[in-house]
């Protein structure tokens, strides 16, 4: 069963077409304020997915991964922004302290990989995504949600992928 609780949602994505596909739906729905996480090994398939997400969201820019440059900004027609930050690079919570994420959330809608590398920094309230590689194309993409606002976002994905509860 794909709905493992009410703030949970298991999903297997078969390609990265799918993988950038789900992301849309997401992206179509993110908002100034929302932080997605993105949790999972090089070659999981967050680049990919935020790809999507983006495209959904209307961003006019191309989306790479922000790797060596930490947090990459896309914009839409309306002015809105969208936050990419890679937290792999960054040595300490100090250090991502300095890239003041409250005021790109005041801003625009914030995306994370590797947001376990800074902790307490992550607003509590969130969607939390998990990749995990299962074999050649294939992902397992665990959907958790902590707050009311991103259990709004796992309806979306309930009623997108799977026609409801």
């Amino acid at each position: 069963m794909p709905i493992l609780d009410s703030h949970t949602i298991e999903f297997f994505s078969r390609s990265p077409e799918q993988t950038r596909r789900i992301g849309m739906r997401i992206g179509a729905e993110v908002k100034a304020g929302d932080v997605i996480c993105l949790q999972g090994d090089l070659g999981a398939g967050k680049t990919t997915f935020t790809q999507g997400l983006a495209q959904g969201w209307g961003s006019q820019d191309s989306v790479s991964s922000p790797t060596f440059i930490i947090v990459n900004m896309y914009r839409r027609a309306n002015g809105g922004k969208l936050f990419h930050l890679d937290a792999y690079r960054l040595d300490s919570v100090a250090e991502a302290e300095e890239l003041d994420l409250d005021a790109m959330l005041a801003e625009g809608a914030l995306v994370v990989e590797w947001p376990e590398r800074i902790g307490d920094l992550i607003p509590r309230e969130r969607m939390w995504i998990n990749l995990d590689h299962i074999e050649d194309e294939h992902r397992q993409m665990l959907f958790k949600a902590n707050g009311r606002r991103y259990d709004e976002l796992l309806e979306v994905i309930r009623q997108t992928m799977f026609g409801g509860s």
